[in-house]
């Protein structure tokens, strides 16, 4: 039983990483002044793709997230936990 209390403690971690992941994606966007149409009119990722990364209904390529965050003129690390 012992592995399956691991694996729910490492979903129970990743998904607060998501989570924490999501909101500052969001609250990069908003505090770059862009909604999420104008996002997809960069043509980064479209309007559906930004919506799922940030209800973290799909997981954020790093690629992708390195672009995101040169749109919104933020360091990689303000997407990192500090812990």
């Amino acid at each position: 039983m012992q592995n399956g209390i691991l694996i729910i403690m490492n979903k129970t971690i990743y998904s607060k990483k998501r989570r924490y992941l999501s909101g500052k994606l969001i609250e990069a966007r908003e505090q770059a002044g862009f909604s999420q149409k104008q996002v997809a009119e960069t043509k980064l990722v479209s309007q559906s793709e930004i919506s799922k990364l940030e209800n973290g209904a799909r997981r954020v390529d790093f690629l992708i997230l390195l672009e995101l965050a040169n749109l919104y003129n933020k360091p990689i690390s303000f997407f990192i936990p500090e812990n």
